[in-house]
């Protein structure tokens, strides 16, 4: 994903600030106690007391098998469960007075989060995985050391549909909308091309059609998962399979010979009201690209 210069600056929300001024409590952001989880001997993440700002082992580690080609984007996501991030804080001119020489001076500032605009135009929120990375991208930021929950609550609050690591960098990583809400609520993300549940939504949608024409229907990783690392290092750059903003869900329908170009359409308008009015599907799927095929071609 290409560097992303800050867009937009807003005040913090009261429930966001008191979110960031309770990180590191004793409860996570649902409420529930630290206390008890099983944590590798000898880490303090209750506090950040011992930060030294580096990015964390188990995101490294992470990153260092999807680059390899033995992990995947969802093991990324994972990792990122119980990490510290960065997020970027800026200080905004609230009020300006004038001085007995005539001169203006700032008077009053605030605190202002950073969202950015991604390339379709939707909006990201920029967190760092170390505070190297942050400070590259915007040397006069703050950085605020929160979890990656409490990252996500935050980019839900401010209306971001993306959350974006390391943007700038050569390793930037892009957590779209259903895992970024997965992160936000401490639970599991399943990327959609590989939820049996999405699946059965696709098969059930063609049952629903009952149009013979359609011969098969099936869920793949998208193009749109592939993000482009090492650029700045390497002049060509690699993609790697996950990271990117979408469209991650490739849906393939095989359909027979002969249709028209309005039966097509009438078919698709079809079956995506169908994937439209199941709220599985709505909430797993980001973003869709649809491959047409004729049976006994190949992929």
């Amino acid at each position: 994903m290409p560097e992303m210069p800050p867009t937009h600056k807003r005040h913090l929300p009261g429930h966001i600030a008191a979110a960031l001024a309770g990180a590191g409590g004793a409860t996570d952001s649902a409420g529930q106690p630290w206390a008890g989880r099983a944590l590798p001997e000898g880490e303090s993440y209750h506090n950040f007391d011992a930060d030294d700002g580096a990015a964390d082992v188990r995101y490294e580690a992470a990153v260092g098998q999807l680059l390899g080609g033995t992990g995947s984007e969802a093991a990324v996501v994972a990792s990122l469960a119980q990490a510290r991030v960065f997020i970027p804080i800026v200080a905004q001119l609230a009020a300006q007075a004038v001085g007995e020489q005539g001169l203006a001076a700032d008077k009053e500032s605030d605190m202002a989060l950073v969202t950015v605009q991604a390339p379709d135009g939707r909006r990201a929120l920029p967190a760092f995985t170390h505070a190297a990375a942050l400070s590259a991208w915007h040397p006069e930021a703050r950085p605020v050391a929160v979890y990656t929950a409490r990252a996500a609550l935050s980019a839900v609050a401010e209306d971001a549909q993306l959350l974006v690591l390391d943007p700038g960098s050569d390793r930037p990583f892009v957590v779209r909308r259903p895992a970024m809400w997965a992160l936000a609520q401490q639970r599991e993300w399943l990327p959609a091309y590989s939820d049996p549940a999405v699946l059965a939504v696709l098969r059930e949608s063609v049952d629903a059609a009952a149009n013979p024409a359609v011969v098969g229907i099936s869920a793949s990783p998208g193009k749109g998962i592939e993000s482009l690392w090492d650029k700045n290092t390497e002049p060509s750059g690699r993609l790697v399979p996950g990271g990117g903003s979408g469209p991650e869900l490739l849906v393939t329908i095989t359909l027979q010979p002969g249709l028209d170009q309005p039966a097509v359409e009438a078919l698709l308008r079809s079956l995506q009201e169908f994937w439209a009015g199941s709220d599985h599907f709505a909430e797993s799927v980001d973003s869709v690209q649809i491959r047409l095929r004729h049976s006994g071609t190949t992929p």
